[in-house]
């Protein structure tokens, strides 16, 4: 069980999520820095009945998981292929990438020339460059952060296109018990889709509070560990948030600006 901390272009949002044996269960619990009310939490908890009471919904839920799960798989497996690397040093491990007191080895990459990419899934790489980092220890990768130095059609061109410039940062790190799960994930990309509809994903992700749960909990108990936890008190991370004045919409386009740009997923 952990919390999403969500800020994109036009909202920030806090979810409680845990995962289960059928599907991961998430609930809204923050909105902008303020709580749900009473009305707001009542229609969360509905959607999340919904789910628990038609099976049907919840194998949706649970195919649409699968298909995003396979993508990644698919992401990881070409990266050996994909690119040509170099050493460039290392980084010491932090709480939040790689494992505190590892050392980090620091690796730039570039496309592969030759590598023929075999779905449109892996067609992004072939314009990416940026660096890994890998713990060598656990033969993990903490970090891989890298920009579109072009711009890189899928489907020929024909289905869309993603522009020069685009940028993704996914850490990963060791939650407790050598157990890892992504800490931060930033996506930054504009294009379109079908040639007409424009595409515009600017998010930042920073998940924290990791808890064990048992392996075989089953959505519906998931279900009421969100509403038992949710119920509690605040998280120290939330009430800061809660704290802060909201900004209003050029201040949060520009703090995510400097955050690409200091960035560089």
């Amino acid at each position: 069980m952990f919390r999403d901390q969500k800020n994109s272009l036009h909202l920030s949002q806090t979810k409680l999520l845990v995962e289960t044996n059928e599907a991961m269960a998430g609930m809204l619990i923050a909105r902008d820095g303020h709580p749900l009310n009473a009305q707001e939490r009542q229609q969360e908890l509905d959607r999340l009945e919904n789910y628990v009471k038609n099976p049907d919904e919840l194998t949706k839920k649970r195919k649409q998981e699968k298909e995003d799960a396979d993508r990644t798989e698919r992401i990881l497996a070409a990266l050996p292929d994909a690119f040509l690397y170099e050493p460039d040093g290392t980084v010491p491990g932090t709480a939040s990438i790689g494992r505190e007191g590892d050392r980090l080895v620091r690796l730039k990459f570039r496309p592969n020339p030759n590598y023929n990419p075999p779905t449109r899934t892996e067609q992004v790489l072939t314009g990416m460059w940026g660096h890994l980092l890998i713990d060598a220890t656990e033969k993990r990768v903490a970090e891989i952060d890298a920009v579109l130095q072009k711009d890189v059609g899928f489907g020929w061109g024909i289905l869309g296109h993603l522009d020069r410039g685009g940028h993704f940062l996914v850490q990963q790190a060791d939650v407790g018990g050598h157990h890892w799960e992504v800490t931060r994930m930033d996506l930054a990309f504009t294009g379109k889709i079908l040639l007409f509809k424009k595409l515009n994903i600017r998010s930042v992700d920073v998940f924290s509070d990791f808890q064990p749960v048992p392996s075989n909990l089953t959505f519906a108990q998931g279900v009421e560990l969100l509403k038992k936890e949710s119920s509690g008190s605040e998280p120290q991370s939330a009430k800061r948030e809660h704290e802060k004045r909201r900004p209003d919409r050029a201040t949060r386009a520009s703090e995510q600006a400097g955050e690409q740009l200091c960035c560089d997923r």
